[in-house]
C-alpha cells in the first residue's frame, strides 16, 4: 500500500472533487437560479465535504482527522437529502438525482471505511 503524504492522495478527497463539480453543473439550470437559497446551501454542502477532508489531514493528531471526516460525512448527507428536494422540486431529474445519491453513497462509505481505519490502526 503506497504512503499517502498529502491530501491530494486520499481517493475519498479526489471522489469528493469531482463530485462537487457534478453538483456545480446539477445546479446551474435556469430553474435553480431563480431559488439562489437552495444553489447555494447544496454547492456549500459539497464543498464542505473536500475541504474537510483537505483541513483533517492537515491536523496534527487523528483524533482530529477524524473529527474533520465526521463533518465530511455530515455534509455529504446534507448533500444526499438536498438531492431528494430537488427531484422533487423538478431541479434535478430522477435518473440524474439518483446518480449523484449513487456518487454520494460511494464517498460515504470511503469516508467510513477511512474513519474506521484510523480509530483501528492508527493511535493519537
Amino acid at each position: 500500500m503506497a504512503t499517502i503524504k498529502r491530501f491530494e492522495d486520499l481517493e475519498s478527497w479526489k471522489n469528493a472533487r469531482v463530485f462537487v463539480k457534478e453538483i456545480y453543473q446539477a445546479t446551474s439550470n435556469v430553474a435553480l437560479q431563480n431559488n439562489f437559497g437552495f444553489q447555494d446551501q447544496i454547492r456549500r454542502a459539497s464543498i464542505s465535504v473536500m475541504n474537510n477532508i483537505a483541513e483533517g489531514f492537515g491536523r496534527f493528531n487523528n483524533k482530529e482527522f477524524r473529527r474533520f471526516l465526521d463533518i465530511s460525512v455530515g455534509s455529504l448527507l446534507e448533500v444526499k437529502s438536498m438531492l431528494y428536494l430537488a427531484e422533487d422540486l423538478k431541479y434535478a431529474t430522477p435518473e440524474h438525482a439518483e446518480k449523484l445519491r449513487n456518487d454520494a453513497e460511494k464517498i460515504y462509505f470511503q469516508l467510513l471505511a477511512f474513519i474506521a481505519y484510523l480509530r483501528k490502526n492508527v493511535k493519537s
